[in-house]
């Protein structure tokens, strides 16, 4: 399995992960981020699988709006973190918001 429009590989957590999720979530077929396999779908693992759970949950939940809560799962070993599409979502910055919306929801929003 291969990285597509609907997969992502990432070896560790990154700094892109909340603009990465919102992508999956603005697309209609969602996606998965496995976390724990390089780009080319080589097994690493995780190192403190539980401290990244709890990272990437509260990134998720305090970085994005609306509010994702309920619309991913995540699961141990290679954490594989799945998103489902709802509505639009955007990243959070502090003092303002960054509109991340894909290029396909943008379209049928104008």
């Amino acid at each position: 399995m291969s990285e597509s429009n609907r997969i992502e590989y990432k070896r560790e957590l990154t700094g892109n992960l909340e603009k990465e999720v919102v992508a999956f979530l603005n697309a209609r077929e969602g996606g998965v981020i496995y976390i724990g396999l390089d780009d080319r779908g080589r097994a690493f693992g995780v190192t403190a699988c539980d401290r990244v759970q709890l990272a990437v949950k509260d990134r998720l939940k305090n970085n994005i709006q609306p509010s994702i809560m309920g619309l991913f799962e995540i699961f141990p070993n290679f954490l594989w973190v799945v998103f489902r599409y709802a509505k639009p979502f955007e990243v959070k910055v502090v003092g303002q918001v960054t509109p991340e919306v894909a290029p396909e929801v943008m379209r049928l929003l104008t």
